[in-house]
């Protein structure tokens, strides 16, 4: 497992809460210059509980930039120790950027956050949003030519049913709806069976007679189509 280094600018940022700095994977040193006498209690508890794994680096003496290159130079001194090691720099200067282009030149892994929540480690990839291709619409004669089809499904159901049922077929045009919408499922429209049985009529395996029909069914159903 890879030791991660968290250098805390503290001059820059006031860190209060290292909770999530808590893992074995994390060395934690916190920077303060000389006007930085005071810390939160929750901060200075954490620092404790991180035992050896956290140190404090105090600067004796405030001048433009020292706290920056003492930071430079620790950075220095533990990808030597650690070449394998990830450092994080808590702070809001951006005069780190140009110190991290060269240190990711040298294959030093170095990252600039703004606090410890925004580290890398811990801030969540944005969802990449896929972009969803446009269907073509369905041409008109695909459409009629898959209406023809499932019509002929219900059309063959009802058929294949009728010539089984033999002499227990329905007698008037009511029970046949029924009878055929009950065998093509009963979530078919009501318009969709009446078309079956139109086509039925239509082939001549079905007579009307007023409200009665009668059958002209072959013994089983026909090879090549109906």
């Amino acid at each position: 497992m890879k030791t991660h280094y968290v250098l805390i600018d503290y001059e820059n940022v006031h860190v209060k809460s290292l909770a999530l700095l808590q893992g074995g994977k994390f060395r934690v040193k916190v920077f303060l210059g000389p006007k930085n006498s005071r810390l939160p209690v929750e901060l200075v508890l954490a620092m404790k509980e991180l035992g050896d794994k956290a140190d404090y680096i105090l600067l004796e003496t405030s001048s433009a930039n020292a706290l920056d290159f003492h930071i430079t130079y620790y950075i220095g001194a533990l990808s030597a120790a650690d070449p394998e090691g990830i450092f994080y720099i808590i702070s809001k200067d951006t005069g780190f950027d140009s110190l991290l282009k060269h240190l990711q030149l040298k294959k030093i892994h170095c990252k600039r956050s703004i606090s410890i929540e925004q580290m890398p480690c811990f801030v969540t990839p944005a969802l990449v949003a896929v972009e969803v291709p446009r269907l073509q619409p369905i041409p008109a004669k695909a459409k009629k030519a898959t209406v023809r089809a499932n019509s002929e499904v219900l059309v063959t159901k009802a058929l294949t049913d009728l010539i089984k049922r033999k002499k227990a077929r329905p007698s008037t045009t009511k029970k046949l709806l029924s009878t055929i919408h009950a065998k093509c499922g009963k979530a078919v429209p009501g318009s969709e069976i009446e078309a079956v049985l139109k086509e039925l009529i239509k082939r001549g395996y079905v007579v009307v007679s007023g409200s009665k029909v009668s059958y002209q069914l072959p013994e089983e159903l026909p090879q090549a189509g109906l």
